[in-house]
This record gives C-alpha cells, structure tokens and sequence, in this order.
C-alpha cells in the first residue's frame, strides 16, 4: 500500500489518505482482505495525527471499502459488492420516490441519464 500526503494540495490530508486507498482497493492493488496498518502506524508512516487517519477510515469503513474486525484489524472489504449493493438500494428508493410523485418511468430514466451524465463529466 503506498499513500503519499501533498500539503500544498489543499486537498484535506484525510481525504487524500481516503481516495488513495479507496482507489487502490477499487483497482485491486489491495486485494479484498489486505490487511491495513493500524491508524496509529498509518499516521506515524505519514506523519499525521491519528484522529486524521482514523476520520479517513471512518469514511472508508461508511463507503464499504473496509471493514473492521476488531481485534483482527482492518481489512479491505469486498468493494464492488458493498457498492454494487448501496446504488441497487439507492435506485430502489428514488424509484419509489418518482412513483410517489407520480413521475413516469421515461422522465424518471430522464432524470437518472442527466444526473448520471452530470457526475461523470
């Protein structure tokens, strides 16, 4: 696992050790169950307060990339499953929510494309 703090960035250090470990486990360069260093050791390595590196992985661990296993440690969760999942529970709500409001199926897949094309631009 590699993670390397830009201060002068301006990205927050958190997030930058959050997108970078999300982005290897999402390539596979952390294989599902790799096994993290402690949020102590990471920010010792990095130079970080631990709250820094313990905010990252709080974010991580909601996002389903890790996952804690007490005295086991963390490790890398099965991402693509855990993401798979949460936009499957996602699109069942706003689903739900256009036929509440009385939004046809073509409008509402409308909607999805713009919003989808929006946040991939």
């Amino acid at each position: 696992m590699t993670v390397r703090i830009h201060i002068q960035d301006g990205t927050p250090p958190y997030e930058q050790v959050r997108a970078q470990i999300a982005e290897q486990a999402r390539s596979g360069e952390l294989p599902v169950g790799y096994r993290l260093p402690t949020v102590r050791g990471l920010a010792e390595t990095l130079g970080l307060a631990a709250n820094t590196v313990a905010k990252a992985y709080r974010a991580l661990e909601a996002d389903g990339v890790i996952e804690t296993r007490g005295r086991n440690g963390t490790v890398v969760a099965a991402a693509g499953a855990a993401a798979e999942r949460e936009v499957a529970a996602a699109a069942a709500v706003f689903a739900e929510r256009a036929r509440r409001l009385g939004v046809g199926e073509e409008a509402a897949m409308a909607a999805v494309r713009d919003a989808l094309r929006a946040a991939f631009q």
